[in-house]
């Protein structure tokens, strides 16, 4: 592709594109790339340049890029439907998918709910929850309440948002949202640096029975990022949190959300997050990797018992309305059959795990740097928290946006990050191979000093 054809992209792009979660105008001024291909784990911009792709597109990418055996399936579906409705009828590759996805998940799941996202997907388990409760066969409960955890990020619905809790992200919707009841986040990055760290996590745990104890009753649903909560800075909860967690809904009779969306798929060295754990939840909603990181398909799985409550005569009214357009899109469930087949074939569970230890291993060498305040990991899920100053600990101004810095000083390598705030964020794909992912930790490493040299 020609410069001009690359120059006119870019004025069009700043025209008319309002790019998510961007400060557009600083945006604009910098020249961000415009992708045209993908070729493995690299992305490629209309001017040719190649880049490692180090948040798997978003924290959705699988086996890379312009992967044969996704686009083969993804033809193949094309040849016979892109898209028909699943309200009131049904489609080869959605009962298909739903099949290996019940296969998959823990045992106490086994329905399924297609949407389009993580979001959507988080919406349909909480309007679910909610209707739950009022038509179970025990009797009907008003539980109006939902539990989360302080720091969580579930979406940008209304819904998904209301059980969010990341300021910056939500405050000026504050007045359209629900009520919600939080306990603190056992792995918040206050609690990490302090002293009394264990004591601290301790304290966490026993919120958990404390907030249960005062809302039980009218607590409808605990909503939680197993393991992991992404968006906050990939803050890793301490082991034994998310089994406590269950222990509890369960004897309040509060059912278990549990949001995969971000840590399902291999990311942190197990199909699901919540097996490490052995929890099985009573929702749990999927998307990203579900595709292979290829389309936006979503679903929200349930247990029978939450299921049974919506059955009975139409008359009855107790139908689940709730839907979208492209629910269950035959070429979405074609790419996800297709992906799941690629995580069995190539052991990429098993690699993901290599991933892990692969970047423990290079990243050691930031141990000791006096603008990392702690490298938190799970799986192949990596942030490195920046500060002006370790001792005394000292954060960055907002202003300077060192996380961003990073981003910039990655992208004149090669490589695409992608931070949180002053978060830096490694997200290689579970099917990554070990040399692409030193390359990733060796050049994030190169970029962080280039990014905090002026604050030395």
């Amino acid at each position: 592709m020609q410069n001009s054809t690359a120059d006119q992209l870019r004025q069009w792009d700043n025209d008319h594109v309002w790019h998510p979660f961007t400060p557009m105008e600083a945006y604009q001024a910098e020249g961000a790339p415009i992708i045209e291909s993908g070729d493995g784990f690299e992305l490629i911009d209309v001017e040719g340049n190649r880049y490692l792709d180090g948040i798997s597109a978003l924290w959705c990418n699988v086996h890379g890029h312009n992967v044969p055996e996704i686009n083969l399936a993804i033809q193949n579906q094309l040849g016979k439907i892109a898209h028909t409705t699943l309200l009131g009828m049904s489609s080869s590759p959605s009962i298909e998918l739903a099949k290996r996805l019940v296969d998959l998940a823990p045992k106490s799941l086994t329905r399924v709910f297609y949407s389009d996202s993580g979001s959507t997907a988080v919406e349909a388990a909480l309007k679910i929850a909610w209707q739950y409760h009022r038509q179970k066969p025990s009797g009907p409960e008003e539980r109006d309440l939902f539990g989360t955890v302080s720091g969580a990020y579930h979406g940008d619905t209304i819904g998904s948002v209301s059980v969010g809790s990341i300021e910056l992200f939500h405050q000026v919707y504050g007045k359209m949202l629900f009520q919600t009841v939080s306990v603190p986040s056992p792995a918040s990055i206050t609690s990490l640096h302090s002293e009394n760290r264990d004591r601290d996590v301790t304290d966490c745990f026993d919120q958990v029975r404390n907030i249960i104890e005062e809302y039980g009753s009218r607590m409808n649903a605990f909503v939680i990022e197993p393991l992991v909560q992404g968006a906050a800075g990939i803050l890793v909860h301490p082991p034994g949190y998310l089994q406590h967690v269950r222990e509890l809904t369960q004897k309040a009779g509060i059912l278990l959300i549990c949001d995969e969306v971000a840590v399902g798929f291999g990311r942190t060295g197990t199909m699901f997050a919540c097996e490490q754990e052995d929890v099985e939840p009573d929702l749990m909603c999927l998307a990203k990797g579900l595709t292979g990181g290829y389309l936006p398909v979503a679903v929200t799985m349930a247990s029978e018992e939450i299921f049974s409550a919506f059955l009975g005569d139409p008359s009855a009214g107790r139908t689940f309305f709730h839907g979208h357009t492209f629910t269950g899109n035959p070429l979405g469930c074609a790419a996800a059959l297709a992906s799941l087949d690629l995580l069995e074939k190539n052991s990429v569970l098993e690699n993901s795990r290599r991933v892990a230890e692969v970047l423990r291993e290079e990243l050691q060498k930031l141990d000791s740097h006096p603008h990392v305040a702690e490298i938190r990991q799970k799986g192949t899920m990596v942030g490195i928290e920046l500060v002006r100053s370790r001792t005394p600990l000292e954060a960055y101004s907002s202003t300077r946006r060192t996380g961003h810095l990073v981003t910039l000083a990655a992208r004149k390598r090669g490589v695409i990050l992608r931070p949180l705030g002053d978060t830096v964020v490694l997200m290689p794909a579970p099917a990554m191979p070990e040399e692409l992912v030193r390359k990733l930790c060796r050049t994030a490493i190169e970029s962080i000093e280039e990014a905090t040299a002026e604050s030395s």
